[in-house]
């Protein structure tokens, strides 16, 4: 009897304390997964905003310390011009704001956007009475002449002011004819026009004086633009490479469901962060890829679909340019297909194919072929269908190109894009694009080297 009792009191109180005990368990469990939870999200929080900081550090003023081209390399290259009109016999160079005018006078159409009205800037051959330095006459409207003097010229912010000269021209008079009467020359002179001027602009200077020989700049003229000295290297080091980190940037925040210009706004602001100017990025999702210069649909982003980004910018008013076909870091089984991920394979080793092919002295139109060769060999020639490359600098595509039937000699200080691509329309598009320089000892070396070089994988770009 008092063995049952016992054990009866004893069970009870098995059954009441262990559960007087659970209870008080678990609400200490639950308080304590609580605040383990509030120390994680808070935790993973911070660490989220320490790498999102990490990474705006890293962009923020990336190429700050990239010093603008200098007034003596402005005067070397003036002079150079100069001395290149004298040899062939030309009295003056003419040029409306553009690439050219940013090369040799430290303006562009950036600063003065063209108009009916010309506003021109004339080189002067030496001649024996100038020893100092190069002529240059700045073309303004009357009406203009003011704000025209403050456009950022080399030369008028030191001691030579007395080598560049404004000849103003009123609305009633013809600008031609005032320019001529600023350029000394002879009978049936000639002069040369940059290649990129109004034609507008060529014919008037050509009837205000039918006796002149009014031309292109010759090849002699527009080399000096295509081979890059240390200091354009330099800049161009840099806006590639903080364009290339800028894609990175935003690669990690990719995520399926986010739509074509809701990536475009991400990478521009990742560009502009940088402080880049002129930054924007063809941005085409999935099938969009396969029409190289697409303008998009604002296609909502799947796991399974690549993402190609052309990323362009501006730093001193020399550009990048640098294209990466992503996979989302997330899409896991749900990633490119196998097929796609092969087409991926082959564009990488094509732009690998071309950039071991590249030494001076090689013609461009072998570096082209070299890319398309592998392309052959892996099936997919028939859907590469552009050009291989240009040459970049103050303009995103410029002389010389890397394409089929070019005979341009690849020359030090060369600089270009080697941008290989598959587009098989209605499917896929894959695009990498990396620019290269020739550098002294005639080989080849990615501008974007100092931040890891071309693209590793969809995932690793």
């Amino acid at each position: 009897m008092a063995s049952k009792r016992y054990s009866k009191l004893t069970i009870m109180s098995s059954s009441q304390k262990p559960l007087d005990l659970s209870a008080r368990s678990l609400a200490l469990i639950v308080t304590l997964v609580f605040i383990l939870a509030t120390y994680r999200f808070f935790y993973t929080l911070e660490a989220l905003q320490a790498f999102t900081a990490t990474n705006d550090d890293l962009l923020h003023g990336y190429c700050d310390h990239i010093s603008a081209i200098s007034s003596e390399e402005f005067m070397n290259r003036q002079n150079n011009l100069s001395q290149i009109l004298q040899d062939l016999g030309a009295s003056a160079y003419i040029a409306e704001p553009g690439a050219n005018t940013q090369f040799f006078g430290n303006f562009s159409n950036v600063n003065w956007r063209l108009s009916e009205r010309p506003l021109l800037m004339i080189v002067l051959a030496q001649t024996s009475e100038v020893h100092s330095g190069t002529q240059i006459i700045i073309l303004t409207p009357k009406f203009e002449a003011t704000r025209a003097k403050t456009l950022p010229l080399p030369s008028s912010t030191d001691t030579r002011n007395d080598l560049v000269r404004f000849i103003e021209w009123a609305e009633e008079s013809d600008p031609y004819s005032v320019a001529l009467s600023a350029i000394p020359r002879g009978p049936e002179s000639t002069v040369f026009v940059d290649q990129s001027v109004r034609k507008f602009i060529a014919d008037g200077f050509q009837r205000a004086d039918p006796t002149l020989n009014v031309v292109s700049a010759p090849l002699k003229v527009t080399h000096l633009r295509e081979r890059k000295s240390e200091a354009e290297i330099r800049i161009l080091k840099c806006v590639n490479e903080a364009t290339l980190l800028s894609i990175r940037h935003v690669h990690k925040r990719l995520y399926a469901g986010i739509q074509e210009s809701q990536a475009r706004k991400m990478i521009a602001d990742s560009l502009q962060q940088a402080g880049l100017k002129e930054g924007g990025c063809l941005t085409l999702f999935g099938e969009n890829a396969a029409l190289p210069h697409g303008s998009g649909t604002d296609r909502i982003l799947k796991p399974e679909e690549f993402v190609l980004f052309d990323c362009t910018a501006s730093l001193h008013g020399y550009y990048s340019d640098v294209t990466r076909t992503l996979a989302l870091l997330s899409g896991g089984s749900q990633g490119p297909s196998s097929q796609h991920q092969k087409i991926w394979e082959d564009v990488r080793n094509a732009q690998e194919r071309a950039f071991n092919a590249v030494k001076a002295g090689v013609i461009t139109s072998d570096i082209d072929k070299a890319a398309r060769d592998a392309l052959e060999e892996s099936g997919f020639a028939e859907y590469f269908t552009h050009r291989l490359g240009h040459g970049i600098g103050l303009e995103v595509h410029e002389q010389p190109y890397l394409r089929g039937g070019s005979n341009d000699i690849i020359s030090t200080g060369h600089t270009f894009s080697n941008e290989p691509g598959v587009y098989i329309e209605g499917q896929v598009g894959v695009r990498l694009e990396d620019c290269f320089f020739i550098d002294l000892d005639g080989y080849p070396r990615y501008l974007t080297e100092g931040v890891g070089g071309p693209s590793h994988s969809p995932w690793d770009p």
